[in-house]
């Protein structure tokens, strides 16, 4: 997994929507993760799975 750490919140979920209307498929949407983590997950059209993310708090 490769993975893509962001300025914010908001542009965890730009990238992770861009990615999706692209043809990503989600492994699991933008969104909290604990106190402190903020992340997509996603696979591109040859499978590999990636993460952007920031950390928040």
């Amino acid at each position: 997994m490769a993975a893509f750490q962001a300025d914010s919140k908001e542009q965890v979920d730009k990238v992770y929507a861009l990615a999706i209307s692209l043809g990503a498929k989600d492994e699991g949407p933008a969104g909290p993760r604990g106190d402190t983590f903020y992340a997509g997950y996603f696979r591109d059209p040859d499978g590999n799975k990636l993460n952007v993310f920031t950390m928040t708090g």
